[in-house]
């Protein structure tokens, strides 16, 4: 699928998908970071990220036919990842956050975090695997990107193409905190990262998605696609989240063309106030974003198909 560049991309939006009303104590509220599963011919799983009553986060799941994505076919009665055990890296919460298949494996690599003090919350990638029964196993206690010497805050939303050669990895890269309002403020920006097996990874500080001003202060949430060159899909916010587009000829150096992404808020409604968390994905000869409204996806998620030209 290639979009006509010559003009600004224009995405239709096909309204709201899903969102939580208190099915499970897991379930409270919150459906956040939408990952996309084609299951065969019209059917998409959709991960997703709740929250319970203590405002820990899980991973479940809807099941849709895109062709009527407002109705849900199936809904996971447990989660798919719950938190990690008491002092883990992920036992205030475990959000997927993408899904890749690799020689017929999937990978499926979430946000771990947990509270801190000093500062509100620390965040590191975790991985978990499929069994082959259709259940996710964590690759290991701990995370496998997680703060260094060199990047000494966190990590958290990700996007991993695996290739024939080496994989790849476009994930956000938190570059400090600052007080601001007697509050601290975190900044992150998205880096690049490349790994022979998707567990180890090189991170050599390559920076992908770079903040615009001293006034941005988050961009998250990468998703790729390659077709005629790379394309992504990211959030980005000084004020509040909107969704940022950019090219790249080699997956490393990008060029940020935010006012070609083509979406934006509504006018009224569950995404008035806020867009952010895409998914970009193709199915059918049709390109789709999935992407959270207001309140960080404690509305939910919806769905937009982009119109060509």
């Amino acid at each position: 699928v290639k979009a006509d560049m010559s003009s600004k991309m224009s995405w239709r939006k096909l309204g709201r998908v899903f969102c939580p009303s208190g099915e499970a104590e897991w379930m409270h509220s919150h459906a956040a970071v939408p990952v996309a599963e084609g299951l065969g011919g019209n059917l998409i799983k959709i991960y997703f990220s709740s929250r319970d009553t203590r405002n820990r986060s899980y991973t479940g799941y809807v099941v849709i036919d895109i062709d009527r994505p407002s109705q849900i076919l199936d809904l996971s009665s447990k989660p798919v990842l719950a938190p990690g055990g008491l002092g883990e890296f992920d036992d205030s919460g475990a959000m997927a956050t993408w899904l890749a298949t690799h020689h017929g494996r999937k990978y499926l690599y979430y946000i771990g975090w947990n509270l801190g003090v000093t500062v509100p919350f620390r965040n590191s990638i975790g991985l978990a695997i499929d069994s082959g029964d259709g259940e996710f196993v964590r690759y290991a206690d701990g995370p496998i990107v997680d703060r260094t010497a060199r990047e000494p805050h966190f990590c958290a939303s990700c996007c991993v193409m695996p290739g024939d050669d080496f994989w790849r990895m476009w994930y956000l890269s938190c570059t400090g905190w600052r007080m601001c309002g007697g509050k601290p403020e975190h900044r992150y920006h998205i880096k690049y990262a490349e790994s022979d097996d998707g567990i180890d990874w090189r991170r050599e500080g390559v920076v992908a998605i770079d903040y615009s001003s001293d006034a941005e202060y988050a961009i998250s949430r990468p998703s790729v696609i390659r077709d005629d060159c790379w394309r992504m899909w990211y959030s980005c916010r000084g004020g509040s989240y909107r969704i940022g587009y950019a090219e790249s000829e080699d997956g490393r150096l990008w060029k940020r063309l935010d006012n070609q992404a083509g979406i934006d808020v509504s006018a009224m409604g569950w995404d008035s106030e806020m867009i952010e968390y895409p998914f970009v994905f193709d199915h059918r000869g049709q390109r789709y974003m999935l992407y959270n409204g207001n309140e960080y996806g404690k509305t939910g998620f919806g769905l937009a198909v982009l119109e060509q030209g």
